[in-house]
C-alpha cells in the first residue's frame, strides 16, 4: 500500500470523523504517526590516543565493543583519514579501528635521532597498540605500507588473524617493477645524500602527493584534495621528510620477508580478499594476481581506479568487505 502524504492523511481522517465517529481514535493516531521510518543514525566514530612505547599513537573507532575487529592500517604518506568513508560503512556491523604509525597523522613524531624508523619497528608499536586495546582477534585491512606492518603482525600472531583484506600492498617481487621502483632500488643499493636527495623530490613534492591520489583515476574531481593537503601539511614537520626517507629506505627489508610470508599464507590460508586498484603503476596488477600462487582461495577483485582505490571506491569496497566478512574463519 503506498505511504500517505499528511494533507492526504488529514482529508481521510476527517472523513472517518464525519461518517464513522467509532474509529475518531484510530484515525487520530493515523494522522499523528509519522510520515515515513526515520533514517538509521550514522554510526558514531570516537577518536582516542593511547600510549604505547611513550609515543601517543592516535586513532579512530566506530561500532559496537564487542562486534569483530577490523584493524585498518594505512599506506604512505597518509594516515588513518584515509579511512574516513570506509569506517562508518563497516561500523554498522563490525568494531573498526584505524591507529596512526608514529610520524604519521596526529600519532607522536619523533624525530630519527629518537626513533628507529623501519617497518620492524612500526610492527612493534601495532603490536603494542593492539595490546594496549585488548584486541585478541581481528581482521587486518592492509594497503601500500600497511602491507609489511600487517604482515609482521600476522606472521608473529597467526592465531589472532581472522581474515586478510589486502588493497595495494605488495608480498611479491611481481609488484615491484622497475619502471616504477627502480630509482627506489637505485637507493638501496646505493644510499648516498645524492640519492636520498633525488627520493624526497620524487616522492614528497607537492605534485607527487598529489599525483599518488589522481593516477589511474577514470574522474579526478571526484577526489578529496585534503588527503594530499593534509599530507603537505605533515611533511612540513621538523624531520619528517627524513623520517619518511628512511622508512623508503627500510622498505629494501620487507622483499627479503616475502618467503616467510607465502609460507605463513600457505600453513594458514586466512580467509583472503584482495581488492585492487588496477591501474596503480606503483603496484601493479601483477602483485595481486600473485596472491593466488600461496592462497589460490583468495577472492579478487580488480578496481578501475589507482593506487588510493578507497577514494573513488570506498562504497564499492565496503560492500564487498561486508560480504565477504560473512564468511566464516579459520
Amino acid at each position: 500500500m503506498p505511504r500517505l502524504s499528511r494533507r492526504h492523511r488529514l482529508f481521510l481522517t476527517l472523513a472517518i470523523l464525519t461518517t464513522s465517529p467509532a474509529l475518531a481514535p484510530a484515525a487520530m493516531a493515523a494522522m499523528a504517526a509519522p510520515s515515513a521510518t526515520p533514517a538509521a543514525a550514522a554510526p558514531e566514530v570516537r577518536y582516542a590516543t593511547v600510549k604505547v612505547d611513550g609515543l601517543d599513537i592516535f586513532y579512530r573507532e566506530a561500532g559496537p565493543k564487542d562486534a569483530p575487529v577490523i584493524l585498518l592500517l594505512h599506506g604512505f604518506p597518509a594516515s588513518s583519514f584515509m579511512y574516513r568513508d570506509l569506517i562508518p560503512a563497516l561500523a554498522t556491523r563490525y568494531r573498526v579501528i584505524a591507529p596512526d604509525y608514529p610520524g604519521f597523522g596526529y600519532s607522536s613524531a619523533p624525530p630519527p635521532a629518537d626513533f628507529t624508523y623501519s617497518f620492524d619497528r612500526l610492527a612493534d608499536v601495532m603490536d603494542g597498540f593492539t595490546a594496549k586495546l585488548g584486541l585478541t582477534r581481528y581482521a587486518l585491512y592492509m594497503q601500500d605500507f600497511g602491507g609489511p606492518v600487517g604482515f609482521r603482525l600476522a606472521s608473529r600472531h597467526p592465531d589472532r588473524v581472522s581474515h586478510l583484506i589486502v588493497q595495494n600492498a605488495n608480498a611479491y617481487d611481481e609488484g615491484l617493477p622497475d619502471s616504477f621502483w627502480a630509482p627506489v632500488r637505485g637507493l638501496w643499493a646505493t644510499p648516498s645524500a645524492e640519492n636520498f636527495g633525488r627520493i624526497r623530490d620524487a616522492a614528497m613534492s607537492d605534485a607527487a602527493l598529489e599525483w599518488n591520489y589522481t593516477h589511474g583515476v577514470r574522474d579526478p574531481s571526484r577526489i578529496n584534495p585534503d588527503s594530499w593537503m593534509l599530507q603537505r601539511a605533515q611533511l612540513a614537520r621538523p624531520g619528517n621528510q627524513d623520517a619518511m626517507l628512511a622508512l623508503l629506505y627500510d622498505y629494501r627489508t620487507n622483499l627479503a620477508q616475502y618467503p616467510g610470508w607465502h609460507r605463513y599464507f600457505r600453513d594458514h590460508r586466512p580467509p583472503t580478499l584482495i581488492v585492487w586498484g588496477q591501474n596503480d603503476v606503483i603496484f601493479p596488477a601483477a602483485g595481486a594476481r600473485a596472491y593466488l600462487t600461496d592462497l589460490p582461495d583468495a577472492e579478487l577483485h580488480l578496481l578501475d581506479t589507482g593506487h588510493f582505490a578507497l577514494e573513488d571506491k570506498a562504497g564499492e569496497i565496503g560492500a564487498l568487505i561486508a560480504r565477504f566478512m560473512a564468511r566464516p574463519a579459520r
